[in-house]
């Protein structure tokens, strides 16, 4: 296994947790504005008529054949912040998908968003 060098060309592999058990496919990446670097995911999840797309945290993600594994176990990914696999996460909406994770959620200086999708 190795760290991801750009997360984005794992678009549509298959997103595992840690002990291997599959969440869903990797859809598109969200970049923290601050950086330009990747910082969270969505996954899609779901039957194929409910689809939806659960946010995940890339920090530690690394990659194998065909698959990218993450931090966070199953249970915790599948109860996360969703969007619509259609649909935007809105800025009113940032904060709550940080809580779930338990990281600390700060807008930029001059109160724009932190996260963009790539």
């Amino acid at each position: 296994m190795f760290e991801a060098g750009d997360i984005r060309e794992w678009r549509g592999h298959g997103v595992v947790d840690p002990r291997g058990h599959k969440i869903g496919t990797l859809e598109a990446v969200y970049v923290d504005t601050a950086t330009d670097q990747p910082f969270f995911a969505t996954v899609a999840v779901g039957l194929p008529t409910r689809r939806r797309l659960v946010f995940v945290p890339l920090s530690g993600a690394t990659v194998g054949p065909g698959y990218l594994k993450i931090t966070h176990p199953k249970d915790v990914v599948k109860k996360a912040p969703a969007i619509d696999t259609d649909g935007e996460l809105p800025a009113t909406d940032e904060p709550e998908v940080f809580a779930h994770y338990e990281l600390d959620y700060a807008p930029g200086a001059g109160g724009e968003r932190r996260l963009a999708r790539r």
